[in-house]
């Protein structure tokens, strides 16, 4: 179901005229809100023109608040029939001085998003360094999306289609603006590529086409691919991912994603990811209120971006080897489905007691962790849709990340720098305690309040769990979990470049964190 939609990225240089072959559909400008009135960005309108605009802006009620997208007519003589004025938000001193990347790519998102059925625009947006280049590009390529894989015929030809071609002015040269722009591409396709995994309806996305939709997706590019079907996990004894997905007809799967640089050495950093894949999570035998089903087919987002962020590592060769694991079941009840009360052996040897089937995906991820940390990778991170307790504690926006403090730390960095909201929280120890079981060697719930921290705190007995005493490596892996339950999928109203529905957040943030890996300027 992954669609393979996307917009053409191009640059052109300011000195815009009427005959210019250039031309679009629309140009796209900035306007910032200030303590004296809204105030025209640096743009790429004649000295008249732009004059005349500015003085006209409190008039056609134009404030300059983020997400604020207005259209106009054209202004002579640029060969544009639409102006669109395009929200950056409130800054201090000088226009375009202050204004941030993510301020630049959250505007020039919210335009395209708007525009959606015009074939092309122009984005005179300040663009004047690759990053503010990277960040106009990224924008109007993550807003150029839809999803109606499953409308028919007929409605989607009354829809509107994205924006096919997007043309950012800047007086950067070729050989910067093409790495640039081509670094954007990358980027953003991924996270389409998640948003269009997440999107899939259960009905046709289960693990079996889970790991059938990865493997076509990473067929040309230079990713080994195992797959783990139900007979094999049971054979290795992957019971976390086994049992989560023996009340389903439809069994479990493990894929496995393994990039390895040509030209990366020996010593080339091994960073591995671990992604929750559960298709649909009815809650199990624990089943959950009906209303709390309707999202569960985003269940699943964790093991589509690892799987997007192995893609994109491969396509932009970065010198850094990545491996994925995708840990894929559906969460059914059924006369077969794992019960309350339940002890489970995991892989690795470890016994849990099963107190509620709906704290799931953490058995899966457990399976996912000492696989992942039996190959002694230099960094292990997760990501799922764990908890409701992280939407509480963080709300819908914000990304909790937890684990190793210099780990966390770097996530948290590189999620800055990418615009995506990620914030460090503690494992207190006393969450442990309450994991403790009569029975087992742990349960798989603890203490209700701070949930999100319990969860990570089960998920850290799992990091090099499989490792033997006394193995060559004795220095814990550095781990870091990131929560994305509330983050991953957006059911209130577009916003910026973030879609209604799927949002493929932290694509761009794990992808920041490999180029700072391997020492690439981007991920500064």
């Amino acid at each position: 179901m992954i669609n393979d939609f996307s917009p053409v990225l191009t640059a052109i240089g300011p000195k815009l005229s009427q005959n210019s072959k250039n031309a679009a559909s629309a140009l796209v400008v900035g306007v910032c809100s200030t303590d004296d009135g809204p105030v025209l960005l640096p743009n790429p309108l004649p000295d008249a023109g732009a004059r005349a605009l500015a003085d006209s802006l409190e008039a056609l009620g134009v404030t300059g608040a983020a997400d604020e997208v207005v259209r106009i007519p054209g202004l002579d003589p640029l060969p544009f029939p639409l102006l669109v004025l395009t929200g950056v938000g409130r800054i201090t001193g000088e226009p375009g001085a202050g204004v941030s990347t993510e301020a630049v790519r959250r505007a020039s998102g919210a335009a395209v998003r708007r525009l959606s059925g015009t074939p092309s625009v122009a984005l005179g947006l300040p663009a004047e360094t690759p990053e503010l280049l990277g960040a106009v590009a990224e924008g109007a390529a993550l807003a150029a999306y839809s999803f109606t894989a499953f409308r028919s015929a007929e409605a989607q030809a009354k829809g509107k289609n994205p924006v096919e071609r997007a043309a950012v002015v800047t007086s950067l040269k070729p050989k910067v603006t093409g790495p640039v722009l081509q670094h954007a591409a990358v980027v953003a396709r991924a996270v389409r590529a998640t948003r269009d995994l997440v999107n899939t309806p259960p009905s046709h996305l289960f693990p079996a086409s889970f790991a059938e939709e990865v493997t076509e997706a990473v067929r040309t590019l230079p990713i080994k691919v195992t797959v783990w079907d139900e007979k094999k996990l049971e054979k290795d004894g992957f019971g976390g991912i086994l049992n989560v997905g023996k009340g389903s007809t439809r069994p479990p799967r493990l894929v496995k994603l393994e990039y390895t640089p040509a030209a990366a050495g020996r010593n080339a950093p091994h960073i591995a990811f671990v992604g929750k894949g559960i298709t649909f999570d009815s809650g199990g035998l624990s089943l959950k209120p009906p209303t709390s089903m309707t999202t569960m087919k985003s269940d699943m987002a964790g093991a589509a971006t690892v799987a997007s962020v192995v893609a994109a590592a491969a396509e932009l060769e970065l010198p850094v080897k990545v491996t994925g694991w995708l840990c894929m079941a559906e969460n059914m009840p059924s006369a077969t489905a794992q019960r309350p009360s339940d002890v489970i052996t995991m892989y690795g040897g470890k016994t849990v007691e099963v107190m509620n089937t709906d704290a799931e995906g953490r058995l899966v991820m457990a399976d996912g962790l000492v696989a992942a940390t039996d190959e002694t990778p230099d960094a292990v991170i997760d990501i799922a849709t764990l908890t409701g307790a992280q939407m509480i504690a963080l709300g819908n926006r914000t990304t909790g990340v937890m684990g190793t403090e210099d780990l966390r730390t770097e996530l948290v960095a590189a999620a800055d720098a990418s615009g995506e909201a990620a914030w460090a929280m503690p494992i207190p120890e006393d969450q442990r305690a309450s994991l403790d079981s009569t029975v087992a060697d742990l349960s798989n719930v603890g203490d209700r309040f701070g949930g999100m921290m319990t969860a990570a705190a089960f998920l850290r007995e799992f990091v090099d769990a499989g490792r033997a005493p006394g193995a060559a490596k004795a220095e814990p892996t550095p781990w870091a979990h990131l929560d994305i339950a509330g983050p991953s999928f957006n059911d209130s109203g577009a916003y910026g470049y973030t879609p209604k529905d799927a949002t493929g957040v932290m694509v761009r943030t794990l992808v920041a964190y490999l180029e700072r890996r391997a020492g690439l300027p981007r991920g500064k």
